[in-house]
């Protein structure tokens, strides 16, 4: 019978969850949602001089924005410190692992005689096979890695890849104050925890061979490895902030929409025939492991941006109303109307590409302006079109349904029986209610502010218009 998968992400709270790290355990989630397995969050803040419990809850809100809910977790490394010591115990007992007393200036020498003499910088395994020890002196505990023979990582991604035992060292597992390392917490993790399959960046490939080897010394099988290949920049660089390297969380705060931002990711690295546009339900039917590039992807903004667009129009209405409500919430606007949130997604959605945009330009339906844009008020702003203003003002007081429609029929009206463009008219209309000439259709904006908060805003303009 095949063993259950179990897939882990498991981040470093040395710093916050960037789209790297996202997209890395949006394959474990969705790897182990195909397969009916488990996804494990494990937290490896061994690292206690940078590891904050500001950057856990990064993490933590970074997933749960995302949707990526964990099935077990999360699971933090610096309170499993006692299983750690336990295993390595065994480990010497059994003699997979032997302590060295080697001080630091006795390492610092055979490094400098190595580099000398052009040979790679590694521990000569001197404490290997002695029993005896130095007085005053606090080891570090080693695994005593095999001397021979190779190591192969049948990697998913990568293929085959085989490592020489000759060129590893014998790796520290505990330091000298006997805190673990992280090679060996990760090994004694994904042990404990029967992870099966460690889906991770390609960065970590070079510790693979280290890692397989302390699992067989300590009789287990290793998981099956899949490496991710790097995002980089548009340019070919590194990805950093100034290509999109930022915070999960801030792209929840530039009015992305998580489902969209997920669908970019998983493109990297990975395709379904052409398809460009998944659900997340989509995704988890999908996609395979076996199936992602073992290339470099390259991060392209535009792209994330229209597929943001593309999500934000194809979304049920009742999907938008609470991260639009939290935007204008953030602009220092409440709303409770959920209708009018509807209507207000309806008219702009296709007009902006991120829920950001949205609040920032439904924000006139709330507020009504303090100043006109005064270029589109010399150009749009004649005394032709001020002398309609009273006719117009008796005609929308009078109009019944206020609806689009009526609406858009009434100016259509208006105009032709004063022999005007429509714009002619619908322009200062647009400025006096918005403050600027840009908007959604005339007919829908006004539908949306009212009656009264129309009437209210043409009134104030005809004032400050008038000379």
């Amino acid at each position: 019978m095949t063993a259950a998968v179990r897939t882990r992400f498991a981040p470093s709270p040395t710093g916050f969850l960037h789209i790297g790290g996202l997209r890395t355990a949006l394959f474990c989630w969705l790897y182990a949602r195909r397969h009916g397995g488990r996804f494990i969050l494990r937290i490896e803040d061994t690292d206690l001089e940078r590891s904050t419990d500001e950057a856990i809850q990064q993490i933590l809100d970074g997933l749960e924005w995302a949707g990526l809910a964990h099935d077990e977790g999360p699971f933090y490394q610096t309170r499993r410190f006692g299983r750690y010591r336990e295993v390595i115990e065994a480990m010497l007992q059994e003699g997979s692992a032997y302590r060295c007393y080697c001080t630091k200036e006795e390492l610092d020498q055979l490094r400098a005689a190595q580099l000398a003499r052009g040979e790679k910088p590694r521990y000569d395994g001197r404490w290997r096979e002695r029993t005896d020890s130095r007085p005053g002196v606090q080891p570090v505990i080693r695994f005593k890695n095999p001397l021979d023979g190779e190591v192969v990582v049948e990697d998913v991604v990568h293929g085959r890849v085989v490592f020489q035992n000759r060129e590893l060292d014998d790796l520290i597992i505990a330091r000298s104050d006997g805190s673990p390392t992280y090679n060996f917490c990760v090994v004694v993790d994904d042990m404990d925890m029967d992870i099966t399959h460690v889906i991770r960046g390609d960065d970590h490939l070079n510790n693979t061979p280290r890692q397989q080897n302390m699992l067989e010394a300590l009789g287990r099988r290793p998981p099956v490895y899949a490496h991710l290949p790097m995002i980089l920049g548009a340019d070919g660089a590194k990805l950093s902030k100034r290509h999109g390297a930022v915070s999960v969380l801030q792209y929840r705060d530039e009015g992305y929409l998580p489902e969209a931002l997920l669908n970019y990711l998983v493109r990297l690295g990975w395709s379904h025939g052409d398809q460009e546009i998944f659900s997340l339900d989509e995704m988890r039917r999908a996609f395979d492991i076996a199936d992602v590039n073992k290339s470099a992807a390259a991060f392209n903004a535009d792209k994330l941006s229209w597929l943001n667009q593309q999500h934000m129009m194809r979304a049920p209405l009742a999907r938008m109303i609470w991260p639009l409500r939290w935007q204008l919430e953030r602009a220092g606007v409440e709303v409770e109307d959920e209708v009018r949130l509807e209507q207000i997604v309806l008219a702009l959605r296709e007009r902006v590409k991120n829920l950001k945009d949205m609040a920032a330009q439904a924000l006139f339906f709330f507020r009504a302006p303090l100043a006109y844009d005064e270029k589109a008020q010399r150009k749009h702003v004649t005394p032709d079109v001020l002398a309609l203003w009273g006719a117009l003002a008796g005609e929308l007081a009078a109009l019944q349904p206020w609806t689009a429609p009526a609406l858009h029929e009434l100016l259509n009206g208006l105009a032709a029986a004063n022999g005007l463009a429509l714009g002619k008219l619908v322009q200062p209309i647009r400025l006096a209610v918005c403050g600027a000439v840009v908007s959604p259709p005339i007919d829908a904006t006004l539908a949306l502010l009212g009656r009264e908060e129309t009437l209210s805003r043409l009134a104030r303009a005809k004032a400050a218009w008038s000379p």
